[in-house]
């Protein structure tokens, strides 16, 4: 479960210790999920690098690590290399599986110079996010090409942006890869219909998966398939 935090009062995404104890605390006491907690800070406000690592705090099995900078939300989505670098030590010194967030080629290319110096530990796991507006598109050509790039070890998750959620989706179970679903990428369950909660996604591709032929992992298998465990 990938989590960010908002303020109550004006519903915008901070980055605050107490808020991610509220929603992750109660969790681990009634479920059994992998938390991947957010580092990803807001586009277009320079954090300070203790705040945007906060939720590390929190000993998450996986965090996000965005492998790049890149136009995103109106402003600059800043993971500058010294920034790249002191996450990637966190998390290996704290025992957090970086969830290695790709918006392009470049950024694959980054996180296996990091991995070629020692900073990011193998077996790697790629969240491959496609489809934002300045990032690469939500196609099955870029996917088969960020795919043919990924060690042949690495596992691999794909998020469609917007109106690339379905085919992203898709093409990412025809592949054998992983799924993320969820309103932070798409807010419509379907043309024009917005999505209410964030489960009406995740019971979608539970039902289209099984349909498939893929049975869905539980959580202790997916410790298992991530080498979290």
């Amino acid at each position: 479960m990938h989590i960010h935090v908002r303020e109550l009062e004006t519903g915008l995404g901070v980055q605050d210790l107490e808020l991610y104890r509220q929603v992750v605390e109660p969790l681990r006491e009634k479920t059994d999920l992998i938390f991947s907690l957010t580092t990803s800070g807001i586009a277009g406000r320079n954090l300070p690098v203790e705040e945007r690592l906060v939720s590390l705090q929190l000993n998450p099995e996986m965090a996000s690590f965005d492998a790049g900078s890149i136009n995103l939300g109106g402003g600059v989505f800043s993971n500058p290399p010294d920034f790249l670098d002191q996450a990637a030590q966190i998390m290996k010194e704290k025992g957090v599986k970086p969830e290695i967030e790709v918006f392009d080629t470049g950024m694959l290319i980054t996180a296996l110079s990091m991995r070629d110096a020692g900073k990011l530990l193998e077996p790697l796991h790629f969240q491959f996010v496609l489809g934002t507006p300045w990032g690469a598109p939500a196609t099955p050509k870029t996917l088969l090409h960020l795919y043919e790039m990924m060690p042949p070890d690495a596992t691999w998750s794909v998020i469609g942006i917007g109106k690339g959620h379905m085919p992203m989706s898709m093409m990412g179970m025809l592949m054998g890869g992983h799924i993320r679903v969820g309103m932070e990428d798409n807010i419509y369950y379907s043309r024009g219909k917005l999505a209410t909660r964030n489960a009406q996604f995740v019971e979608r591709i539970v039902r289209l998966a099984r349909e498939y032929g893929r049975e869905v992992a539980t959580p202790s298998e997916a410790r298992t398939i991530l080498g979290l465990s």
